[in-house]
């Protein structure tokens, strides 16, 4: 619990996990709540803790358990320091948020917009049920990562398929709340665009922008800032700051010498910062000595336009501290400028080229001089300076001629920050998120740089592979390309735009996957490795149908044929890229993946033929990636034939070759979470419920997944469902809904028999509202009539049965197994089988005992449609024994609700103690049946 605070439990916890640098989406999962309500948490810790922004509330946040010994965490109230005065302009830049929905806040550099901003946005935030946001995009020099940043401030992560600003939009469209875009001016243009989107889409979303040019948008509303107010009838703003902050460094004016500390700032233009750093040197010099060396500097920096007036003030203030510092200290504030983000004394002994120790007697005289901000983290202690101070060192940088050096310093410690956090420990999030900014900086300066392209190839591929660990999809692919138009080694860029394809495809893109396996495959022929070109071009020709589903315009099948023949003509006897010529032949002459565009006539053993062909080719690369993919086609072959187990043992071999190959790369993450999905389903298929709810669990776990947790939780809730887990089902579907509807409510085909679930599910419980909402749910992902009878019949039946509604059961699987489309039966076919059996039983159909012993040889091996067959045999002959005997069957296969319904369905005492453990379960009481009856 945080000292002082009256912080509830759960807030705790919140808070303790934005101190790991989780998302609210990740939070949100590991507490089983909503994210909503985590954003609620996550604001009221913003007002209690008195702190600006999602970067500093990780800094109160409690030390983990077992970490090493730090320093305790700062209290950084927002302000750092007391705001002063400003009364009217705080009341006008307020009336103008309440009544338009994007203000700029304008003015030169130490005007005081920031903590004008802050103080107005910390009045107004218990008007915006959603709360004020605040976000600094000091920072951001790439127009690009002005998304990440905002989505970094709200404790969003990266939604696989969508942009981050789409992201942003998304989670934003349906807030009341009041979004604080600091410092940006070097990125306007970006600025704007982003603000185009947001506004048009987010209609509660009040923007307020503080920038030292304006937009230049139609909707942007401005406000120039003014500096403080200089002495008229003896008030003065700029005067009470001089006065507060002097005191704060431990020479209180008593009693004030107004007149002198007026003259003072009026010199100073009433510019803030300016007045602050003045402050600062009261202790030293006095107010005479301030006059004395503020009078020549002014006097020559005369003349011009209000406006640069303003900003010669703060450039003659600065020039003013500058001049008054020892020439080492002058080099240490000039060279730690090149610094994005809060450093140490060691990164800025490194940069400086300087011991550590003198470094840091540096760093504190310069934070006396209030020119740099200093704070405690868990991490040690940080400095940082101000974005006007720093933007002023680094012009001094250049007119020193040090820029270069100083940037290649940098460079060069970026890159061994970067090698550092490739080992990943319990606090590598922190440590990459302190470091990110100046990484991304440094890749910035050196990519424009011919003399450094080697190093920035090199930071832009680490900085990929970090963004990935860090679940940055979007900036990761970006990197790898980057990384790969950096290097002058075309061997070197298809190997990169193939990790960047493979982050595509953890990103459902299959677009990008697509066009970056065509690029890899010319720039592997650029490099003359042919046979790396077939692999390429075979591999983009299996993507298109293999992931089909992911793409936004589909290649002509006309066009991935043709890779294919290419692909044959280059592959020579490489085995590689003859394994994946092998499975692109499966994948799309016999669509073994039974992809969207592929043909509807395909033969059943010609696909299993040339699927495990391409499993054989694959397995003798050595390569276990090669051959999961290979396996996921033998598993698409195998349900094409209707052989349920084969397809559920081909999918489990996929995993253990995956898990003897731990999957940190890109390509393996991708091919995990597909094997997972798949092992899934094919275990349900064959009735291994406790194996499947295994590697559902896992999936749902998955990091790479926790911002999706729609697509995390899906197959998880269809199992839940089938074994009767009602709590696991209504505290999944809490996450499934309010990621889809974040996500923006997508129609993914894989969703549906998730929704299908959490409906029926409900229906067992007789709450008809609910079950509603989710049928609604279902309407909008939209049931193609070929899955009419695959989940939607087997949901249906089981609550239809269970209402005692056998004949209409019966109606709704009236098809014959044979007759329903294959692919959409393979999971569903035992299932369907055997409950059409017990509904053909119940309902007295004349061709029950047939339908029996037709079921029984196709379920054969399946324990839970083998139990639910025999339980309708039991019901049709009268055999008690035999009935009550399916209870240990259910049980043991991990169907807690059919073992309760048998016990039911046997009357007597059985039915009382059935009735008592579905209650237990959650479920409504099954509707009246028949007794059971004894044959004679």
């Amino acid at each position: 619990m945080v000292a002082g605070a009256d912080i509830s439990p759960r807030e705790a916890e919140v808070l303790r996990l934005v101190g790991a640098h989780l998302s609210n989406a990740e939070i949100a999962a590991r507490l089983v709540i909503s994210v909503r309500t985590v954003e609620s948490h996550v604001s009221s810790l913003l007002r209690k803790l008195g702190v600006p922004d999602r970067r500093a509330l990780a800094r109160r946040a409690p030390e983990p358990a077992g970490a090493a010994p730090s320093q305790p965490a700062a209290v950084l109230p927002a302000p750092l320091t007391s705001f002063v005065g400003r009364l009217r302009e705080r009341a006008e830049l307020a009336g103008m948020i309440k009544a338009c929905r994007q203000v700029t806040a304008v003015g030169p550099g130490g005007v005081g917009k920031t903590r004008l901003a802050l103080a107005v946005a910390a009045e107004a935030a218990g008007e915006y049920s959603d709360g004020a946001w605040f976000v600094d995009l000091v920072p951001v020099a790439d127009p690009g990562m002005i998304a990440t940043a905002v989505a970094g401030a709200l404790g969003l992560g990266e939604q696989p398929g969508r942009d981050m600003t789409e992201s942003v939009v998304a989670a934003l469209a349906d807030r009341h709340a009041l979004l604080v875009l600091d410092n940006c001016e070097q990125v306007v243009n970006g600025v704007a665009l982003f603000l185009e989107r947001l506004l048009a889409t987010c209609p509660r979303v009040t923007v307020l922008v503080t920038s030292r040019a304006r937009l230049m948008v139609p909707f942007e509303r401005v406000y120039e800032v003014p500096p403080l107010s200089l002495p008229v009838a003896g008030e003065s703003d700029a005067v009470a700051l001089f006065m507060e902050r002097a005191a704060a460094v431990g020479r209180p004016l008593d009693p004030p010498p107004r007149d002198q500390i007026a003259a003072i700032c009026e010199r100073l233009d009433g510019m803030a910062l300016a007045i602050e750093l003045a402050a600062a040197r009261y202790p030293m010099l006095g107010l005479d000595g301030i006059t004395a060396a503020l009078s020549h500097p002014l006097r020559m920096l005369t003349g011009g336009s209000r406006a640069d007036q303003r900003h010669r003030s703060v450039r003659a203030a600065l020039d003013w501290s500058h001049a008054l510092l020892e020439p080492a200290d002058r080099a240490l504030l000039r060279r730690v400028s090149v610094f994005a983000a809060p450093f140490t004394a060691a990164a800025a002994a490194e940069v400086a080229g300087s011991e550590e120790g003198l470094v840091a007697d540096g760093l504190a005289r310069l934070a006396a001089q209030s020119l740099l901000v200093v704070t405690a983290s868990p991490g040690g202690t940080e400095y940082r300076a101000l974005e006007t101070i720093r933007q002023y060192g680094m012009e001094r940088l250049a007119e020193a001629g040090e820029l270069v050096d100083a940037r290649s310093r940098h460079l060069r410690w970026c890159l061994a920050e970067a090698a550092g956090l490739a080992v990943v420990r319990a606090d590598w999030r922190a440590r990459f998120d302190l470091v990110a900014d100046d990484l991304r900086a440094a890749l910035a300066w050196a990519a424009d740089r011919p003399e450094q392209r080697t190093d920035a190839c090199d930071l832009a591929r680490r900085l990929a592979e970090l963004t990935f660990t860090r679940n940055l999809t979007g900036e990761s692919q970006r990197r790898y390309e980057q990384a790969a138009a950096l290097t002058t080694d075309p061997a070197d860029g298809a190997s990169k735009l193939r990790q960047a394809a493979a982050v595509a495809g953890c990103r459902t893109i299959g677009d990008d996957m697509y066009r970056l396996r065509r690029a890899a495959a010319e720039a592997a022929r650029g490099s003359g490795d042919g046979a790396g070109a077939a692999a390429d071009l075979a591999t983009a020709a299996v993507i298109a149908f293999r992931f089909s589903t992911t793409f936004v315009r589909l290649p002509p099948r006309e066009e991935v044929l043709a890779l294919i023949t290419e692909a044959r003509e280059l592959a020579g006897d490489d085995p590689a890229a003859q394994a994946a010529v092998a499975l692109a032949e499966a994948a799309v002459l016999t669509d073994a993946f039974g992809a969207a565009q592929g043909p509807p006539g395909n033969a059943v053993p010609e696909t299993i033929a040339r699927a495990e062909h391409a499993v054989e080719l694959a397995r003798r690369t050595g390569d276990p990636l090669a051959e999961s993919a290979a396996l996921d086609a033998l598993t698409g072959a195998q349900s094409w034939a209707g052989d349920t187990f084969a397809a559920a043992a081909t999918a489990r071999r996929r995993i253990t070759l995956l898990s003897s190959s731990p999957p940190i790369s890109p390509a393996g993450t991708h091919e995990l979470i597909d094997a997972l999905g798949m092992v899934t389903e094919a275990c349900l298929g064959a009735g291994d419920v406790p194996g499947a709810r295994r590697w559902a669990r896992r999936l749902a776990d998955h990091p790479s997944l926790a911002e999706v947790g729609h697509r995390a939780t899906c197959r998880l809730l269809m199992v839940d469902a089938l074994a009767g887990n009602v709590d696991e089902v209504l505290t999944g579907s809490v996450r499934f809904l309010d990621a889809w509807r974040r996500a923006g409510r997508p129609a993914r085909s894989l969703l549906r028999p998730a929704v299908a679930a959490v409906a029926m599910v409900h229906g067992l419980r007789d709450e008809h509202d609910a079950r509603r909402e989710w049928q609604e749910v279902l309407d909008q992902l939209g049931t193609p009539t070929g899955h009419t009878y695959g989940y939607g019949a087997v949901f249906d039946a089981m609550l239809l049965l269970h209402r005692g509604q056998a004949s209409e059961a019966l109606e709704r699987m009236t098809p014959e197994p044979g007759q329903v489309w294959k692919w959409v039966a393979w999971i569903w076919h035992h299932w369907y089988v055997a409950l059409r059996t017990e509904a053909a039983v119940l309902a007295g159909s004349p061709d029950a005992r047939d339908r029996l012993a037709e079921a029984r040889t196709i379920v054969a091996g399946n324990p839970v449609a083998t139990a639910l067959v025999e339980r309708a045999g039991a019901l049709l002959v009268g055999d008690h024994e035999g009935l009550l005997a399916t209870t240990d069957a259910f049980d043991a296969a991990g169907c807690r609700y059919q073992s309760a319904r048998t016990m039911v369905l046997a009357g007597g005492d059985h039915a009382e103690r059935g009735a008592a453990a579905l209650a237990d379960l959650g479920f409504a009481p099954i509707a009246p049946i028949a007794p059971f009856r004894h044959p004679r």
